[in-house]
């Protein structure tokens, strides 16, 4: 059984606690490892010597447990990069986690207190990726008020909550502005090419909330910035999943003269990119590099607006190792905190011009100034 991992039970999620580690295969002398327990310290016997781990006599430096978005892992965005956290403090920090992938939110609740309840593991730290586990999260964190949780993407006023938000409209305003400017040239690289004379561009967004405006808010800000002449189509999918109904929405934008669509959407933007590349025009991904995550589609994907759920994650935790969780204040990471940014393709960055890179620089420098004001809300 991998420590990581929840098994479902009578049709409702229960936490299987798992002490230790899992033991590795066949050593490099062809001798298999076994483990064994001598004076309550565990130990490894390997070609007849026995060696026990500062780890194993100590156990990890904290017990984490990750209750992620809807949508969960393999969406090669939003989540994912809330796992590059945990990943990153298991292999420098020397914790061990536990994760939960809530299929509904109402499953959210019973997942918090699952890991708020386990004591075994006591877990030092509960994570609730996302906005929509903030309602679930007020109702639990005062139940558990001994138990530390962090929440991305929300505040949740508790002494024991430590939350972690972002300034999602700077960094789309940004890939808005890298949009705008290019749909106005003649522009072609990889798979893509531009229409200057249709000046269009498209947003996709998930589930219709105000989070979600925020990106659409922004990315729009940033399209005016360049041309207010430009239009923009904008589409909902009601969805963090739903990749068809991603590639649906897309590729009706790019009929209908669309250069460049950016999404906040999760997993449907899969769809989106495969629309680029099937209709030859540009996409711009969102919260992780998705001309990395996504390979396939590098030759479409222009930038992406990343979003540091990771350091937001990793931050939380090596503040629990530290001794100094910071429960009951909200953390803001926006582009002067390098919470937020432009990520330009592995395979279509080079191909944008440096005057329009030095664009995008002087936008930043000017929002961080607060000369430029980038709006939180749709009209």
């Amino acid at each position: 059984m991998d420590r990581r991992t929840f098994v479902k039970s009578a049709g409702v999620a229960g936490l299987v606690g798992l002490a230790g580690c899992t033991g590795g295969g066949p050593s490099e002398g062809g001798q298999e490892e076994t483990t064994t327990e001598s004076g309550g310290e565990e130990t490894t016997e390997s070609g007849g010597e026995q060696t026990t781990t500062e780890e194993e006599m100590s156990g990890p430096s904290a017990n984490v447990g990750m209750v992620y978005a809807l949508g969960g892992l393999g969406d090669k965005s939003f989540n994912d990069a809330a796992k590059r956290g945990v990943d990153q403090a298991e292999s420098e920090l020397g914790i061990a986690y536990d994760e939960a992938q809530p299929s509904a939110a109402e499953e959210f609740p019973q997942f918090q207190r699952r890991f708020a309840q386990s004591s075994n593991p006591d877990y030092d730290l509960v994570s609730c990726i996302g906005f929509a586990q903030a309602s679930a999260l007020t109702e639990t964190a005062p139940n558990f008020p001994e138990q530390n949780f962090m929440i991305v993407d929300s505040v949740v006023e508790q002494d024991n909550v430590a939350s972690y938000v972002f300034r999602e409209e700077q960094g789309s305003f940004q890939v808005g502005y890298l949009a705008g400017l290019l749909t106005t040239q003649d522009f072609s690289a990889g798979s893509g090419s531009t229409n200057p004379d249709q000046k269009n561009v498209g947003f996709v967004g998930g589930v219709d909330a105000p989070l979600i405006r925020k990106f659409q808010a922004g990315f729009e800000a940033g399209v005016a910035y360049a041309d207010e002449e430009i239009s923009v189509d904008v589409a909902y999918a009601g969805s963090f999943s739903d990749s068809a109904k991603g590639k649906e929405i897309a590729t009706s934008m790019y009929e209908n003269g669309a250069d460049i669509v950016y999404h906040a959407a999760g997993g449907v933007g899969l769809g989106v990119f495969q629309a680029a590349k099937e209709q030859g025009k540009f996409a711009i991904g969102v919260d992780s590099d998705q001309s990395i995550t996504e390979p396939n589609y590098a030759d479409v994907i222009l930038a992406s607006m990343v979003k540091r759920v990771e350091t937001a994650v990793f931050t939380s935790i090596e503040n629990v190792v530290n001794d100094s969780f910071n429960g009951g204040e909200a953390v803001t990471l926006g582009l002067e905190e390098e919470g937020v940014g432009v990520a330009y393709g592995a395979e279509l960055g080079a191909d944008i011009s440096d005057d329009i890179k030095a664009e995008l620089d002087a936008s930043a420098e000017a929002i961080i100034a607060g000369d430029i004001d980038v709006p939180t809300t749709t009209e």
